[in-house]
Parts: C-alpha cells; sequence; structure tokens
C-alpha cells in the first residue's frame, strides 16, 4: 500500500540524520585539530627562539612617565626592582603564574614585603594555572590570596557571565607605579615570546589600582575588603578600558572600532589570536579601502593551533580589502595598536569573541606622537622577523590547507 515501509524497517528521520551529520562533522574537525596540533607542535622545535627588542626611553604623557618594554626579562627586573620599593600597597594580578624560576621569584619578593608590612594582594586565575602544582599556589599567610574561580555556586552554571576567565595582567605598586599588557609570569615568556607591556609612573597608575580594587572586592571574601583608596584624575591623554563580564560591559572592542574608524594615515596591529567579529573586520577592510595603511602582525605559529587556523581562515577577506598581513616567526603575544602617530593601545585584549566580549580584559589608550612614534618603531623592528603574506602567496596554499579553514570556520564563534 502506498505510504507504508516494509516490516522492521524504517525511514530514517531528517533530525536523526543531521544529528548524524553534525556528529560526523565534529569528528572529522577534531580530527583535524589534532593532526594540526601535532604538526604545529613539530615545527614550534625548530621555530626560532631569538628576536630583535629593542631599549625604548621613557616618554612623558601629561603629568606621567611612560615607559615600554618588549622583552619580558627586561620587564621581569623592573616589575621585581618596584615590588622591592614598595612601601604601602602591591597588586599583582595575573592570568598565569608559572611555578618556575621566575615565578618563584615573584612569590618570595612579595612574601618578603609582605613581612615587612607591606599590605600585598595578588589574584591569579584558576583555569590559567590548572597546570601549575598546588604546592605552589599556596601562599604565605601574610599575603592576600584570591584564586578566581568564576563559578562558585552551582546556580552560577546557568549564568552566561559566570563563565568569564580573568584575563588581566598588572602590578600596582603604592598606587604610584603600574604595570599593564600581555606578559603572564615564567621563565618562557622571559626571553622566549615576545610581548609587550607598559609601565606607567604618576597618577594614571591609580586607576589601575582601582581596578585592581574592583575586582578583589567583587570577588574576593567579603570579611577581606580593600578599603585603601588612591585619588583618580580624568585624564585625557589615558584613558583606560575594561572590560567586566558581570556588568555586561566591553568597552575595549568598542575602543578599537571607533580608532579604526577614525584612522585616515595608518594602523599598525599586533596580535596574537586574530579572529575578529564581523563588524571590527569591516571596520579594518573598510580603512584599507579607503586608502589607510592596515597592517597586522601576528604569530605564524602560536601556543594555540586552532587559534591560528580559525586567523587564516580570515586572510583572504583580509588580503583582498587591502589588509596586509606579517606572519611573526616566533611566538608573538602582545596586544597592540597604534594609529596616524597619534593613538596607541597596549593591555590584556586579544581580538576574539574572548576577550572581546567574554573575559575581564584591561586596556590602556594612549593619545601621545612620543608613545605613538615608538610605537611604529617596535612595529617595524618587528617586521624584520616576520614574513608577509600576500595575496598571490595565500592562493598558492595547498589544497589541504583551504579545506582545513572551511571546515574549521564554524569553530570561530567559540574563539
Amino acid at each position: 500500500m502506498k505510504g507504508q515501509t516494509v516490516a522492521g524497517t524504517s525511514r530514517p528521520s531528517l533530525k536523526r540524520m543531521a544529528v548524524a551529520g553534525l556528529g560526523a562533522v565534529a569528528v572529522l574537525q577534531a580530527a583535524v585539530v589534532i593532526v594540526l596540533g601535532v604538526a604545529a607542535w613539530l615545527k614550534r622545535r625548530h621555530q626560532r627562539q631569538g628576536f630583535p627588542h629593542p631599549d625604548f626611553p621613557a616618554t612623558h604623557v601629561g603629568e606621567n612617565h611612560l615607559q615600554l618594554y618588549s622583552y619580558g626579562r627586561e620587564l621581569y627586573d623592573a616589575m621585581l626592582a618596584a615590588i622591592d620599593s614598595a612601601h604601602e600597597s602591591i597588586y599583582l594580578e595575573t592570568f598565569i603564574w608559572k611555578g618556575d624560576a621566575v615565578g618563584r621569584a615573584f612569590k618570595e619578593r612579595l612574601a618578603r614585603k609582605a613581612q615587612q608590612g607591606v599590605d600585598v594582594y595578588v589574584i591569579f586565575d584558576s583555569f590559567g594555572n590548572l597546570v601549575v602544582p598546588h604546592a605552589f599556589k599556596i601562599f604565605p599567610p601574610e599575603i592576600h590570596t584570591l584564586e578566581y574561580r568564576p563559578i562558585r555556586r552551582p546556580w552560577h552554571v546557568l549564568d552566561p557571565r559566570r563563565y568569564a576567565l580573568d584575563h588581566r595582567k598588572l602590578l600596582v605598586v603604592d598606587g604610584r607605579v603600574g604595570f599593564i599588557g600581555g606578559y603572564n609570569l615564567g621563565s618562557l615568556y622571559a626571553t622566549a615570546w615576545r610581548d609587550t607591556h607598559l609601565r606607567v609612573d604618576g597618577r594614571a597608575a591609580a586607576d589601575l589600582a582601582q581596578d585592581f580594587v574592583s575586582f578583589w572586592n567583587d570577588h574576593g571574601p567579603p570579611t577581606a575588603r580593600i578599603t585603601r583608596h588612591y585619588p583618580r584624575q580624568f585624564d585625557a591623554l589615558i584613558v583606560q578600558r575594561d572590560n567586566n563580564a558581570l556588568r555586561l560591559a566591553f568597552p575595549i572592542r568598542d575602543m578599537y572600532i571607533a580608532a579604526i574608524d577614525r584612522a585616515e594615515h595608518h594602523i599598525l596591529l599586533t596580535n596574537a589570536y586574530f579572529i575578529p567579529d564581523h563588524i571590527l573586520l569591516a571596520s579594518l577592510k573598510a580603512a584599507a579601502e579607503r586608502g589607510v595603511d592596515v597592517q597586522v602582525l601576528l604569530p605564524w605559529i602560536s601556543n594555540h593551533t586552532l587559534a591560528d587556523w580559525l586567523a587564516r581562515g580570515l586572510f583572504a577577506r583580509c588580503l583582498q580589502a587591502g589588509i596586509r598581513i606579517f606572519a611573526y616567526q616566533a611566538m608573538i603575544h602582545a596586544k597592540t595598536c597604534t594609529i596616524d602617530g597619534q593613538w596607541s593601545t597596549i593591555g590584556t585584549a586579544n581580538l576574539d569573541r574572548l576577550s572581546s566580549v567574554g573575559n575581564y580584559e584591561t586596556n590602556v589608550e594612549i593619545y601621545s606622537r612620543d608613545l605613538a612614534q615608538q610605537m611604529q618603531q617596535l612595529f617595524a623592528k618587528d617586521k624584520e622577523n616576520a614574513t608577509e603574506m600576500t595575496l598571490a602567496r595565500w592562493e598558492a596554499r595547498p589544497w589541504y590547507a583551504r579545506m582545513s579553514e572551511h571546515l574549521l570556520a564554524p569553530l570561530r564563534v567559540f574563539a
């Protein structure tokens, strides 16, 4: 009879077919990620370790002195010296804090200052330090410690805001000396990774201090609130931008878009994980199409293989729009941009979804021709260790690379 099926069989439903198809795609994606990860690991073993890192003098921006760092060892020495000079308070916040020689040096110096009576507070992200030995994460009682865990109550799993990580890296001493940028704490970052950090000496450091205090008081124990306050002031030349997941406030992305839309001459952007959303990407493409020299520098092989391939899936669109792409031949972890010799930003936020509308992040934007000139010089020096990816070169890539990009593209929404 019409419409009947043979006994013992049934027509597979569209729903089951769709689920099976999605499952097959997911398995294939996982296999591709594993293969690419192994290939990247093998290439990293032969990746260049050294890289050029110029020294810059301090610049004066209003009432503040700013110092740019592009080499971890020099930054760590300056941070440790600042810790040693503390008289009142030390606020240290980091996403990753390795239990190696560098990590131990910071822990020992902090403990020494705490024993001398300085108020020492530290925050580190629980997820970011999963592989760090538990013993290292136990601090002396004199040090106030917050291991940030986003989900602390069963009902937090139902709140998307609670999945944000604390991705910030900052140090503030006595409310007058502040450090902010991309460097985590660890021996690997001291010499093998290129990153960028900024030191702020002056009243603007009080904004970084308040940023730390607000996070501590929001997420730390109610019985150990920080009451110390360093006076702040409005400063049109140094503006701090903070992503706050609980408030659903993500101004760093908007800051980038506004600055890119105002560009007239050049945009020099360095980012470890370049996976911009369609609006931010459209702003970069529009800038290039109106004649702005848009240059993007990113690592060719980073520590996150999936992020590399998700970024490569955008290269064709960028290159066709006139955006120039430079592949750095070592690990570069910086999150910086400078525009038209006037505006710059340095901070902790990557150009991916996790940083744009997810994690806790901090960037500073600086209106200074002197600092912008240093940022341009640093970008030019980085390009000496990078290969430009032209459209002709990119279109000649192997078929399996194209296939991997297309297969992994749907994962961009999670990156």
